[in-house]
């Protein structure tokens, strides 16, 4: 969300952010070496920011290497997120190379090809927890839901666009999550809770790495550009 659609839609789910989550951000400089509580005190910054986290809404470029073939897929568009309720709803809309559209609500994840007129659903139900927590890794999760998932190791302070984040390298404690996810790196500014940079890698030897920038912070918004708009000729898949 912590996307590519040319993997399968689990895996997209679990990168997610891969996101997570982040475009052409460059780090500035080579990452600080931590200092003694330095990690605590991200970690609180983070929780601090989680309660104050309503949305966000940045421009983003995904690009998935693949292994096999030695290349790279590069993707970008808009994305946000929105805390409803306990819940957090994501919205994205893809632009390059081909429009695409992908939300997740009511523990589903939806995946809409215009150009096919084709919509995919998969049922988050069984995992929506598991989901989530990669939909807010540097979204507005908490430093202590983020502890309780991942074994993170501290890599620094690192400047990127001019945002001081702090560089943390994440190690799932699920196994099931380690199926799709060795590791993953973001780079975070914990004052706002919000990942400018994440990287994903997976045990295939494929990596994703995601860069978000003109980020909007708990401002309105707009939502109908992501909305996925189906008609009568519309082919559906359930997952």
């Amino acid at each position: 969300m912590i996307l590519a659609f040319m993997i399968p839609i689990h895996r997209i789910a679990a990168s997610f952010v891969v996101s997570a989550v982040a475009l052409a951000l460059t780090p500035a400089a080579l990452a600080a070496q931590p200092k003694p509580g330095h990690l605590d005190e991200v970690l609180r910054q983070m929780d601090a920011a989680s309660l104050r986290f309503q949305s966000a809404e940045a421009n983003f470029r995904w690009d998935l290497y693949e292994r096999v073939v030695k290349d790279t897929t590069t993707q970008t568009g808009t994305i946000y997120f929105k805390k409803q309720g306990a819940s957090t709803v994501m919205g994205a809309k893809i632009v390059s190379p081909t429009t695409r559209f992908l939300d997740f609500r009511n523990s589903a994840i939806r995946l809409y090809d215009p150009g096919t007129n084709h919509l995919t659903t998969v049922s988050a139900a069984k995992n929506k927890a598991q989901l989530e927590s990669f939909l807010t890794l540097g979204f507005g999760g908490s430093g202590a839901d983020l502890a309780k998932a991942w074994a993170i190791q501290d890599l620094g302070d690192e400047t990127i666009d001019g945002v001081q984040t702090a560089k943390l390298d994440l190690v799932p404690k699920d196994p099931a999550v380690k199926t799709n996810c060795t590791h993953m790196t973001i780079w975070v500014d914990p004052v706002r809770g919000i990942s400018l940079k994440q990287s994903f890698y997976m045990p295939s030897g494929d990596y994703r790495t995601a860069v978000y920038n003109d980020i909007k912070y708990n401002q309105k918004v707009d939502e109908k550009p992501y909305q996925i708009v189906t008609n009568s000729k519309t082919t559906h898949d359930e997952h």
